[in-house]
């Protein structure tokens, strides 16, 4: 299983565009997903092509929250894959490709899971793994506590990756084994100081090795 970082505000590899936004490729449970888009196709489809990630491989798209910087690509990528798009349940209504829209927390595949739509705005991903749940997220707008509270109905939480926001309460990431925050994360340097052993650097270009169960 992997996450492999497809947009970020920074890159760990020269060839690869930076920018504020966020999107990953979630390659877990047989099935290949991009989570969120970006904020410019442009900038989405150049790392992929950098990344050897081919946008008709993609099987679906899991928006976390349609702001700007999370849904500005996903145009571009349907053009050219025009696969389901699952969104929150107040999202905007997208046409002419299948939707599927969520609003409990609930298992869209087997063994992958959405905590719902939080906070009448965001969903996370989660899927099963060696380690446990590992969580993605987009922004977490509803607030990391929130999201690991409901994402653990589905099984023990052992990995967070993506967007933490302002989230402070830095005991409640004890207990994970994998934290890789990044995006709009307000402290990102306060989580490595406290989790060197446990943290992965984000950026365009992380990939994120997990081993499957």
């Amino acid at each position: 299983m992997r996450v492999t970082i497809t947009y970020d505000n920074i890159s760990i590899r020269e060839d690869l565009v930076a920018d504020w936004g966020f999107s990953a490729l979630v390659e877990a449970r047989g099935r290949r997903i991009l989570f969120d888009a970006g904020a410019r196709g442009d900038v989405l489809l150049s790392n992929m092509r950098a990344l050897e990630i081919d946008p008709r491989s993609i099987e679906e798209v899991f928006i976390s929250h349609p702001h700007s910087d999370h849904v500005g690509g996903l145009s571009d990528l349907l053009r050219i894959n025009p696969v389901r798009v699952a969104i929150p349940r107040s999202a905007p209504a997208l046409r002419n490709v299948g939707v599927l829209r969520v609003e409990a927390p609930t298992e869209i595949h087997p063994g992958i899971y959405s905590t719902g739509e939080l906070a009448g705005i965001e969903q996370s991903m989660a899927f099963d793994s060696e380690i446990g749940l590992v969580v993605i997220s987009g922004c977490a707008h509803p607030g990391v506590g929130e999201i690991l509270e409901v994402a653990s109905r589905f099984g023990k939480v052992g990995g967070l990756i993506g967007g933490f926001h302002g989230f402070s309460d830095l005991d409640r990431l004890a207990d994970l084994e994998l934290i890789c925050s990044a995006h709009c994360t307000v402290r990102q340097s306060e989580i490595v100081r406290r989790y060197p052993e446990k943290c992965l650097k984000a950026g365009a270009g992380r990939v994120v090795e997990i081993s499957g169960n």
